[in-house]
């Protein structure tokens, strides 16, 4: 299936159906040297697995991932990375009765006109399953951006269908189930998950994801703008609809004589604009959010139709996220890593030479969890 290879330099080739025996992937241009065990890798994995509270889906995998090549002796090689994470906990049968009939907002339609046949278990190829591989090669990235960089990764959910989630500190975000950087807010999200589930329906998110000591200079001004990547690669992540990058949306209510972040000689006076002018990197925070639809797949009666064009009624069974994006964070930081990633090679490669008598500025920050 085309389109399943992410990245030029740090290519990530992402192979696997939800019920299939396995999903995984191959990470082709990872540098030599790096070390890396499994470990490294299955801490990411974990933050993602499914069945880790009863706000999400219960299908129990522990999502163990397998290293079967590219280290040897605990080093990466500089040769393709082959990671396999093995499903163990399929309930196919839940998904008998949608083989000819198509759930609304979900892909069953498109995927039936495209390729004149679909995999209805779990959405095959569709499926939310296939971020896991994502995450375990992000994992790879982010060790390799650290060690070199002192880059690091942190998301966190600002919303949660209509609730708006203050951020309070990044040390409340591994305490719960939401990534919430609130700990006062997480009775109030329990009690909404609790009657979503009763009434057999869904809701959307809102994540916040930075990057932080990104290196300046990634990026180039025009079709491969580190933005416009890093906007492709989080609309590339099951159930995304939106990407706001610095004040997103927010720019139609500002002034050039505000948006514009001033330059001072301690550095810049302000980061609107997200850590990116002109698709390069300013040495910025990185900060991105992302709006996540509702879970297509939910219990309540929906009208649709059969490959015949017949009407139909569908309701959905089986083990499902009434919302998807509690566990979309770790999916997030490691979308960002793989972009940061990539480009940090690409300028490696271009402008490892260049060289600059000035330092680079970073400057004043917003604070943490604003825009």
């Amino acid at each position: 299936m085309p389109g399943s290879t992410f990245g030029e330099l740090f290519r990530v080739t992402n192979f696997g159906e939800s019920h299939g025996p396995a999903i995984g992937c191959v990470i082709d241009g990872c540098p030599p040297g790096l070390t890396l065990s499994e470990a490294d890798i299955q801490r990411e994995l974990d933050r993602r697995r499914p069945g880790t509270s009863r706000h999400v889906t219960q299908r129990n995998e522990p999502d163990a991932v397998e290293i079967l090549s590219g280290v040897f002796e605990g080093m990466t090689t500089g040769t393709p990375i082959c990671l396999l994470i093995r499903n163990t906990d399929q309930r196919s049968k839940d998904y008998a009765n949608l083989l000819d009939t198509f759930r609304p907002g979900h892909a069953d339609y498109t995927y039936w006109r495209k390729y004149g046949l679909r995999d209805p278990r779990g959405g095959g190829r569709s499926s939310a399953r296939l971020t896991a591989p994502m995450v375990a090669a992000g994992a790879v990235a982010r060790k390799w951006l650290r060690e070199r960089h002192g880059t690091t990764f942190t998301g966190w959910m600002s919303a949660l269908g209509e609730i708006e989630i203050p951020f309070e500190g990044l040390e409340h975000i591994p305490h719960n189930p939401f990534f919430a950087a609130n700990a006062t807010l997480v009775p109030r999200l329990e009690q909404h998950m609790d009657a979503l589930r009763k009434a057999g329906d869904s809701c959307g998110a809102r994540i916040e994801v930075r990057a932080m000591n990104v290196p300046a200079g990634l990026g180039d001004p025009l079709f491969d703008k580190l933005d416009a990547d890093i906007a492709w690669a989080m609309m590339g992540i099951n159930a995304v609809k939106g990407v706001e990058i610095g004040s997103g949306f927010g720019v139609v209510g500002e002034l050039g004589s505000v948006h514009g972040d001033e330059l001072t000689p301690e550095g810049f006076a302000a980061n609107r604009a997200g850590g990116v002018l002109g698709g390069i990197s300013t040495g910025q925070d990185l900060v991105v959010r992302i709006a996540i639809k509702p879970t297509s797949s939910i219990r309540t009666p929906r009208r649709s139709i059969d490959r015949e064009l017949r009407p139909v009624r569908v309701e959905t069974h089986g083990r499902h996220d009434p919302c998807v994006g509690i566990r979309a964070t770790p999916i997030a930081e490691a979308m960002l890593a793989l972009v940061v990633m990539d480009h940090a090679l690409r300028h490696r490669a271009q402008c490892g030479d260049v060289r600059l008598d000035a330092p680079p500025i970073a400057g004043a920050m917003p604070p943490v969890g604003g825009g």
